[in-house]
């Protein structure tokens, strides 16, 4: 009678024989997407709990932390317009998912796709418990209030654009012989 292997593979069984592991890029980006909404969630709230609507403290020289709301995306863009709001950041995510789909196996890719969710499900969490977004760092010269969700965000556009430029030109570039 042959031996039979009884061990469970490294990642969790799913349908037709694919495992999950800490490798798919998929959970990968779900764990980067639930560290962005803990951290966005939890300094909204202790900026909430801490700082008066309209007051001001100073943090760092040149950084002082508000508590303000902002109604439009991120840095205060299309102030007041829910229903452009939510159409922009609609078709944001659509696009980055069909994108990742079709290129989830590029180096790096989970990166950026789960700041990009994890910041716009953090600001979307707001508006619907709030009605508007909580922005809480403010920096010298006129510079918009901003949040954790909205650093992520911009974070994950100038990340995707590097591996989406690395990927390209790895492309282009012809694998040298051994």
């Amino acid at each position: 009678m042959p031996a039979v292997d009884d061990r469970q593979p490294s990642g969790r069984s799913l349908p037709h024989g694919r495992s999950l592991s800490f490798r798919s890029p998929w959970l990968r980006a779900l764990l980067v997407l639930v560290l962005v909404v803990a951290a966005d969630q939890l300094s909204k709230h202790a900026v909430n709990a801490s700082i008066v609507q309209g007051e001001e403290q100073k943090l760092l020289p040149g950084v002082q932390l508000v508590n303000t709301r902002n109604n439009g995306v991120a840095f205060g863009f299309l102030p007041g317009s829910h229903v452009a709001v939510t159409i922009v950041i609609g078709l944001a995510l659509v696009a980055l998912l069909v994108y990742f789909a079709l290129h989830s196996r590029e180096k790096l890719i989970w990166l950026p796709t789960g700041m990009l969710i994890g910041g716009a499900v953090g600001n979307v969490a707001d508006r619907i418990r709030d009605g508007a977004v909580t922005d809480f760092i403010k920096l010298p010269l006129g510079w918009p209030p901003f949040n954790v969700a909205d650093m992520s965000i911009t974070l994950g556009v100038l990340i995707l654009f590097l591996v989406i430029d690395h990927a390209r030109a790895a492309r282009r570039t012809p694998a040298q012989p051994s």
